[in-house]
């Protein structure tokens, strides 16, 4: 067995698409990046690669590299799957926090679930994912921003 931990966070804009573990969340804002900039996707990206001790999300989908502008994360998300799994690993379960005042996500964590567990060919038994708020002690807490973090079990295949 491996365990991996991802964080990452990125600030709102405004009139960016809110993007969450491949979900669009209706608002007015979104997280900013260089891909769709999915916080918790690229969460559980580090996991995984920390996980298999292959780096991070930097090391293979650089934010200088123009293939990746605008990307959908859970393509980047099945392609690091894909390289963990050829290393001879597979996913025991996936366990991802998520950091924000708004917009509110519990009427989405189980699409979001579902979502996952489909890019990652695994049972929805093996996503868990939670929301929660700061109340007001730094970027995600004054409402500007958005962090998440992903802890992965990586089991011997």
């Amino acid at each position: 067995m491996r365990i991996g931990h991802g964080y990452d966070a990125h600030r709102f804009k405004p009139g960016r698409k809110c993007i969450l573990c491949g979900i669009e969340i209706p608002c007015d804002f979104g997280p900013d990046g260089h891909s769709d900039a999915d916080v918790p996707v690229h969460a559980l990206i580090d996991a995984l690669f920390g996980a298999a001790a292959l780096g991070d999300i930097g090391k293979h989908f650089p934010d200088t590299d123009m293939k990746w502008k605008d990307a959908d994360s859970i393509n980047l998300l099945q392609a690091a799957y894909s390289l963990v799994k050829s290393q001879g690993f597979t996913i025991g379960n996936v366990d991802i926090t998520i950091v924000t005042e708004s917009p509110r996500l519990s009427p989405y964590i189980n699409q979001m679930r579902n979502r996952i567990a489909e890019a990652i060919n695994s049972e929805i038994g093996n996503v868990s994912i939670k929301a929660t708020t700061e109340e007001k002690p730094d970027f995600t807490g004054d409402g500007s921003g958005i962090s998440a973090t992903a802890v992965v079990l990586l089991l011997s295949v």
